[in-house]
C-alpha cells in the first residue's frame, strides 16, 4: 500500500499511509461475519445475518471502524519497514480520509531512531585497576569459613568482645513500647558491628538474665531513624572458639583434603572474581566513553516516559523496604547524593546514559549484522538461572511464559555488540599491562582458544541447550518481523483508532 514519509524532526516522522479499499476488504467481510456471529435476530440463524440488515440495525461505520481496527497496525507495519524505520516509541494514529469504497488515509507520528555515526573505539586506550589477590584478601574469606564453622560454648562470666550472645531487644519512645521494634532471642557476635549502635557497649560484662538500656536511632520499621530507649536483655553468654586451619578443617568446609589445596582454591576463585570485575570494569569504561563521543539526539517524550517509569519502579522497591528517600539516603554508604533533588536527578541522568547506551548497541550490531545463536541464548539462561538461584529449564519456561525471546536476544546481541566495542579499545591495567579480554570466560579462567566451552554441559544443561535451541529456530522469523513494529505499538494503533 503507497505511504509518504515527512521528517518533523531528527527524532520524529510523520507517515501517511494510503490503503486501497480492495486491501481493506477482505477486513470487512470478516468484520461482518464477526458481528453476525455475535447478534441475535428474529428470523436468522447466528452467522447468516446478511450484511445489508447489520448495516440497517448497526451502522455501515461500525463495520468499518471494526475492518480498520483489525487492519491498521498491519498497515503501520508494512510502511515503517518500507521506509526503514526504527520506532523507539508508540505512535499516534489519526484517521484523516474515509472513502467507502475507495480508500483510507490516515496518518501515524512515531519517535525514531536518528541517524547519527558511532564513535570510532579503535585506538581508544582504556584504563583498569590490576586484577591482584593479596594475602590478606584470601586471609579475610578464611576467617569468614573458620567463623561460620566456629564451635560455641555457653559460658556463666560476662560478655567480652567477640562473644556470641543471644539476647532480646525492646525500643520505646516517652514510655510507650513500639512493637514494631521488638525482637526476641537475636544471635549477635559483639563485636561484629551492623546492628544498633551502642549495642556492644551496653551488653559487654552483662550475663545472661541482666539487662542494660541505652539510647539509640532505629534502623529499621516506620519510625526508622528517630532515637529510642532500647532495653537489652541476655539470654544466652557463648564463646566463640575458632577452628584451625588444617588439614582436617579443610575436609571439614571444601572438597579438598589439605590446607594447601583448601586455600590454593580461594586463591583461584578470588582471582578469577577479579578478572570478571577488571573486565566489567573496561565494559563499563569503553561504554561510557562510547556514550560521551557519539552525539545524537534523544526524543523527549521517551525519556519523560522512561524517566517516570525509573522513578516509579525505584519508589516501590524503596516503598516496600518502608524507607523513604531520605532514609536510604541515610543509610546507603555507595550514594554520592546527599539530597531528595540530587538522588532523583542523579536517576534521571543514568535513564538518559542507558537510552543512549541501549540506542548505540542496537545500531553497532545492526550495521555489523550481528546474530544470535542458539548456544549463545543457551548461555544467557544459565547465567540467569545462576544469578537467580534457579534451573536452566526453570528460567527457559519464563521465557517462553512470558513471551521474553525477542527481549533476551536483543540482550545477547548488545552484549556481542559491546564485547566487539571493547575488543577494538586498548585495555591496560593501572601497571601499564595490557589486558586481553578475549580470553577470558564467563567464570573469570583465561580460555584456551582449542577449548570446547560445550563439552563440560551435563545431561540436564544439554537438555536446556537442546530446548533453547528449538526455542530460536522456532522464533526466528516471527521476531524479525516484529523487529520493526512491536505488539505494543500494534495494540496502541488499534485503541487510537477506537477513540477515533
Amino acid at each position: 500500500m503507497p505511504s509518504t514519509l515527512e521528517q518533523l524532526n531528527p527524532t520524529r516522522v510523520k507517515l501517511t499511509i494510503d490503503l486501497p479499499f480492495e486491501e481493506l476488504q477482505p477486513a470487512v467481510d470478516a468484520a461482518y461475519k464477526e458481528i453476525a456471529q455475535q447478534v441475535n435476530i428474529p428470523g436468522f440463524r447466528k452467522g447468516k445475518v446478511p450484511a445489508r440488515l447489520i448495516d440497517q440495525r448497526f451502522g455501515r461505520g461500525m463495520v468499518l471502524q471494526e475492518a480498520i481496527n483489525s487492519i491498521l497496525p498491519q498497515a503501520y507495519a508494512e510502511a515503517v519497514q518500507t521506509h526503514e524505520l526504527r520506532p523507539l516509541g508508540q505512535p499516534e494514529i489519526d484517521i484523516t480520509e474515509l472513502n467507502d469504497g475507495t480508500n483510507v488515509l490516515f496518518t501515524a507520528e512515531v519517535d525514531v531512531r536518528p541517524d547519527f555515526e558511532i564513535a570510532d573505539m579503535s585506538g581508544v586506550e582504556i584504563e583498569v585497576p590490576v586484577a591482584v589477590v593479596s594475602d590478606e584478601d584470601v586471609n579475610e574469606r578464611v576467617e569468614l569459613l573458620r567463623d561460620r564453622f566456629a564451635t560455641l560454648t555457653e559460658v556463666e562470666r560476662g560478655a567480652q568482645t567477640g562473644d556470641v550472645v543471644v539476647i532480646n531487644l525492646t525500643a520505646s519512645q516517652n514510655g510507650v513500647v513500639l512493637e514494631e521494634a521488638e525482637a526476641s532471642e537475636v544471635s549477635y557476635k559483639i563485636g561484629a558491628g551492623g546492628f544498633i549502635d551502642g549495642l556492644d557497649e551496653a551488653v559487654v560484662g552483662l550475663k545472661a538474665g541482666e539487662k542494660a538500656t541505652f539510647t539509640s536511632a532505629l534502623v529499621g520499621g516506620p519510625n526508622r531513624g528517630e532515637d529510642a530507649e532500647i532495653e537489652v536483655e541476655v539470654v544466652k553468654v557463648q564463646s566463640q572458639e575458632l577452628p584451625e586451619v588444617d588439614d582436617e578443617f579443610a575436609q571439614l568446609v571444601s572438597e579438598f583434603d589439605t590446607a594447601e589445596e583448601m586455600l590454593a582454591d580461594l586463591r583461584d576463585n578470588l582471582e578469577r572474581l577479579a578478572r570478571i570485575d577488571q573486565a566489567n570494569k573496561a565494559r563499563e569504561a569503553v561504554l561510557a566513553k562510547l556514550v560521551e563521543e557519539t552525539e545524537f539526539e534523544l526524543p523527549k517524550s521517551l525519556i519523560f516516559v522512561e524517566q517516570g517509569n525509573r522513578r516509579e519502579s525505584i519508589e516501590q522497591q524503596l516503598s516496600s523496604a518502608g524507607l523513604t528517600v531520605e532514609q536510604y539516603l541515610d543509610e546507603a554508604e555507595d550514594e554520592e547524593a546527599q539530597t531528595p533533588e540530587e538522588f532523583w536527578a542523579d536517576i534521571d541522568e543514568r535513564v538518559v546514559e542507558g537510552l543512549r547506551s541501549q540506542i548505540i548497541l542496537d545500531k553497532y550490531a545492526e550495521d555489523a549484522d550481528l546474530q544470535v545463536d542458539q548456544s549463545e541464548l543457551t548461555e544467557l539462561i544459565f547465567a540467569k538461572a545462576q544469578q537467580n538461584g534457579t534451573t536452566p529449564e526453570q528460567e527457559l519456561q519464563h521465557m517462553m511464559e512470558h513471551d521474553h525471546a525477542a527481549e533476551w536476544m536483543s540482550e545477547v546481541r548488545r552484549g556481542k555488540a559491546l564485547g566487539e566495542l571493547v575488543a577494538a579499545a586498548k585495555v591496560i591495567d593501572t601497571d601499564g599491562n595490557e589486558v586481553v579480554l578475549a580470553l577470558l570466560n564467563n567464570d573469570g579462567t583465561l580460555a584456551d582458544p582449542a577449548d570446547d566451552e560445550l563439552d563440560d554441559l551435563t545431561e540436564g544443561e544439554a537438555d536446556a541447550l537442546a530446548d533453547a535451541e528449538e526455542i530460536v529456530e522456532e522464533e526466528a522469523e516471527a521476531l524479525a518481523d516484529a523487529e520493526d513494529a512491536t505488539e505494543a505499538e500494534k495494540k496502541s494503533a488499534t485503541k487510537k483508532t477506537q477513540e477515533d
